[in-house]
Parts: structure tokens; C-alpha cells; sequence
């Protein structure tokens, strides 16, 4: 028999600041954290603007020499976790550590590492070249460094799975549990990627938003008719997994139960998704087939909503198409509207919101919906936050490469 999955702890480093205290209000109430881009000239480019992580202090996490050794997309990932496990009470409590694994996905890894290492390669100066390079770009050291500071000596795995990657890392983690390979999972994504080789590089692309640099925070605009591309965000999110009998065994806080997870490819485009979003709605589908749900039990869904043309309407396609005429009745709604897209951290930091929009039945809004498009035709909870009881929620991501995974979440009402 399958067991049980909840959740009881969870840590982010957003656009919008650090821990669920600081993101949680300010994402109901439709706050921007995008602004323009303060890590590098990016005046050549069309796209001047992203989500930058501020007032962000690694200190408080961890010591000065790891800060010094370890890229920022692996100093995001153990802030979250070391909030993760401090708010889910393991921190403290006595637990079978080699039933403890560690699931951290991620898109592009230490680029920052990378660039930084590489201009002593360019200057012809080889000796300078920091002798941590090659651990760095290892991409699995996120989750290795997060199981070396809590003893994890169950499961260990990198998820390198571009836009999708936080949320296939909490699905992997999720199954194992399950299926009885570990009774406890620290899991999520973590992204540093506002770079200049990888900002440039996808906006020469054409997916970055470009209309609006004077108005940062108008920028972001999903399932707008006049949306032209995402902006990008960077930051971690953690949750920590437990098996429904380890979580009451211990007293633990039950934030909510993972019921289901969907996972496959469209095998069309390696950056653009399937323009009828077939294979993404049997993503969602797999998801609610793994839950033992039906499309008319899906209160809300937190949208992939990146606000490039192609996704926003083959979104929508496959919510139809998935949820069949359920799905006018659903609430959806798009988080980068005001984080901007974290790439592999975008999903697990939506799964963490996707929670709390369960726990607190608030639907956060999808901010810069003014003229929706009418292919996207849709309920996207415009601009305001809603209240409304949400007992069941799903969570899509959908990647380059055609990836695509989706997370179903239940309210847990101790039954």
C-alpha cells in the first residue's frame, strides 16, 4: 500500500524576501519584487529586468567559509533548507537519518561560479581559478552540502530539469516516500541564473519581456493580451516531506498532504511547448489519476503562467482539455506576475504557495491582468486576492526540453 505524504515544513528565498513570513502577505496583496537588473550593465539588452533576490543575508544560514566556497544558488538552497527543517521541528528531533533524503533540482547550477572562474581562463591567468570551481558546477553539491549540514544518509539526487525542475524534485521525493525508500525528504529547487551569459543569451532568445523597462513591475504580465515574454527571478524553495505516520508520531504542524504527481514530455520543441497542449493536459491528468481525484474535486491551480505567448495559451488549452467544463469553475493563478520566472526553483517555490493558498483558503492574485487575451479565457484571479475554500490544488510546470510535471495537494483535515 502506498503511504501517505504531508508536508511539515517549509523555507524560500524570494524576489520578494526571505522565509514564507516575508513572501506570503506580499504575495496577497500583489506585491512586485521585479525591478531592473543591478548585477551587471544590461543596458545593451532589450530585456533590463528581473526579479533580483535583496536583503538577502547568508549569515544568518551559514558560516562565512562555505560563503566563500559555494556558489549563490547553493547558499539560496541551504538558507531554505535550514529554514525548512527548523520550521518543520526536525531540526531538533530525533530521527532516522538514514531514512532522510535530499531532492534539490536546479536549471542552470553555479553560474555564477562559472562566469566568475572563467574570466581568469580569458585573462590567460590559469592559477587563479578558484580550486572550488569543479566542485561547484557539480550541480548535485546543492543537495549534497544540505545532506552534509543535516546527516541525511537516505536518498540524494539532482534534479536538472530546466523550468520544471522544482517541481519533478519534490515529485521524485514525494514517490519515494510512498514507496517506503525513505520516511523523510528534503526537497526543492534553487536558481541564481541572473547572469549575464544566461540573461543575454535568452534575451537574444526573444522569451524576455522587453516593453517595459520604465515600469518594472508592469512587466510581468500572464495571460495578458499584451504580454511579450517573462522576466526573470531567481531564489530557492524547500519543503520537507514526511510520511503521514512519522509527521503524528512526532506532533509535527501539517501544512497539507502531496496527493498525487504527473510527469512526461511533449517530445515537440525544445523550447516550445505543444501549441495544443495535449501531452501537458495528460501531465495534469497523471497527476489526478495518481490522487484518486476527479477534475470537478480541483479547487485551484497555480499556473505555470510564465506570460510568453505560446505557454499562457497552451496552458489553458491543457487545463481545458485536463479539467474538461470543471475547468471554468477552477480559480487559477500565476505567481512570476510578481517573482518573475526562478527557472528551477519556480516550481517549488509555487508548491510552497500553492500550500499556503490551501491553508489559509487565500488565492493570491495574478497581477498585471488588464486585457486578458482571448485565447486565455480562463478564471486567473486578476489583480486582487481572493478569499475561498480550497481543499484541492494543483501545481504545473512545464520546461524546455518539453518537460512537464504537475503536483496535487489536498487540504489535510487529520482523517
Amino acid at each position: 500500500m502506498k503511504r501517505r505524504v504531508v508536508v511539515t515544513g517549509l523555507g524560500m528565498v524570494t524576489p520578494l524576501g526571505t522565509g514564507v513570513d516575508q513572501n506570503w502577505p506580499s504575495l496577497c496583496d500583489g506585491v512586485s519584487g521585479i525591478g531592473p537588473i543591478t548585477r551587471f550593465d544590461a543596458s545593451s539588452l532589450k530585456c533590463q529586468l528581473a526579479g533580483e533576490v535583496k536583503n538577502f543575508n547568508p549569515l544568518d544560514f551559514m558560516d562565512q567559509n562555505f560563503i566563500r566556497h559555494f556558489d549563490p544558488f547553493i547558499q539560496y538552497a541551504m538558507a531554505s533548507a535550514v529554514m525548512a527543517m527548523k520550521d518543520s521541528g526536525l531540526e531538533s528531533a530525533k530521527h532516522d537519518k538514514y531514512r532522510t533524503g535530499v531532492v534539490i533540482g536546479t536549471a542552470f547550477g553555479a553560474g555564477t561560479f562559472f562566469e566568475y572562474s572563467h574570466t581568469f581562463v580569458t585573462q590567460n591567468n590559469l592559477r587563479k581559478v578558484p580550486p572550488f570551481f569543479v566542485i561547484n558546477i557539480s550541480g548535485n553539491l546543492a543537495a549534497g552540502t544540505i545532506a552534509i549540514r543535516f546527516g541525511a544518509k537516505g536518498p540524494n539526487h539532482c534534479v536538472m530539469e530546466a523550468c520544471a525542475a522544482g517541481t519533478n524534485a519534490i515529485g521524485i521525493a514525494f514517490r519515494m516516500i510512498q514507496w517506503d525508500e525513505a520516511d523523510i525528504m528534503i526537497a526543492g529547487g534553487s536558481e541564481a541564473g541572473l547572469i549575464p551569459t544566461c540573461v543575454a543569451s535568452t534575451d537574444i532568445l526573444g522569451a524576455l519581456s522587453s516593453k517595459r523597462n520604465a515600469e518594472p513591475t508592469k512587466a510581468s504580465r500572464p495571460f495578458d493580451a499584451d504580454r511579450d515574454g517573462f522576466v526573470f527571478g531567481e531564489g530557492s524553495g524547500v519543503v520537507i516531506l514526511e510520511s503521514l505516520e512519522s509527521a503524528i508520531k512526532r506532533g509535527a504542524r501539517i501544512y497539507g498532504e502531496v496527493i498525487g504527481y504527473g510527469n512526461n514530455c511533449d517530445a515537440h520543441h525544445i523550447t516550445s511547448p505543444s501549441p495544443g497542449g495535449e501531452v501537458q493536459a495528460l501531465c495534469i491528468k497523471l497527476a489526478l489519476q495518481n490522487a484518486g481525484i476527479s477534475p470537478a474535486d480541483v479547487d485551484y491551480i497555480n499556473a505555470h503562467g510564465t506570460a510568453t505567448v505560446l505557454n499562457d495559451v497552451s496552458e489553458t488549452k491543457a487545463i481545458k482539455k485536463a479539467l474538461g467544463d470543471h475547468a471554468r469553475k477552477v480559480a487559477i493563478s500565476s505567481n512570476k506576475s510578481m517573482i518573475g520566472h526562478m527557472c528551477g526553483a519556480a516550481g517549488a517555490v509555487e508548491a510552497i504557495f500553492t500550500l499556503l493558498t490551501i491553508r489559509d483558503d487565500i488565492i493570491p492574485p495574478t497581477i498585471n491582468l488588464e486585457v486578458a487575451d482571448p485565447e486565455c479565457d480562463l478564471d486567473y484571479v486578476p489583480n486582487n486576492a481572493r478569499k475561498g475554500r480550497v481543499t484541492v490544488a494543483l501545481s504545473n510546470s512545464f520546461g524546455f526540453g518539453g518537460i512537464n510535471g504537475t503536483l496535487a495537494f489536498k487540504k489535510y483535515t487529520g482523517s
